[in-house]
């Protein structure tokens, strides 16, 4: 499971449900396109490291977790995401400082604490994606209003 699966469980359970089905209309969203040139273009030095799934954006000596977020504004889903990261790395083997997200665009970062809170939170995160996923029907729609900018929006609400 990667860190857009725990994302998308966080923005809208519906779109996790679809994404693992293999709908993937974010290929033409342009929001979704101006994360990938700017994860392209910043921290260009940085490799990142692919646990198959998941793709760590890059790990700094001391193993700190780092992930870089195209939005202006921290978020909860962000947090859950490098916690994720940190939790996959943790079974891994791999004694894990701390995760920092990056915010180019404002020149800013975010903090996200590893320890055994942040492990259990992982890892009810990762459980409540799982049973998203295995669910036989998605989840009901969200309000409208919250599908603003949400490249899955003309799915769930084309057929009005």
């Amino acid at each position: 499971m990667g860190g857009v699966h725990i994302k998308y469980l966080l923005h809208c359970p519906r779109q996790l449900w679809l994404y693992s089905r293999g709908y993937r209309p974010e290929q033409n969203n342009s929001s979704v396109a101006f994360g990938e040139a700017l994860d392209a273009t910043t921290y260009t030095r940085r490799r990142d490291i692919d646990l198959g799934e998941a793709k760590i954006d890059w790990v700094t000596t001391g193993a700190v977790v780092h992930e870089t977020k195209s939005s202006r504004t921290p978020s909860p889903q962000h947090e859950a995401q490098v916690r994720h990261y940190c939790l996959l790395l943790a079974r891994l083997g791999v004694n894990i400082a701390r995760g920092v997200v990056h915010y180019p665009l404002v020149r800013r970062t975010t903090e996200v604490a590893w320890d055994a809170f942040a492990r259990a939170e992982a890892e009810k995160t990762e459980q409540a994606a799982k049973d998203v996923i295995a669910a036989d029907q998605p989840a009901p729609r969200l309000p409208r209003s919250r599908c603003r900018g949400c490249s899955y929006r003309d799915y769930c609400w084309g057929d009005l």
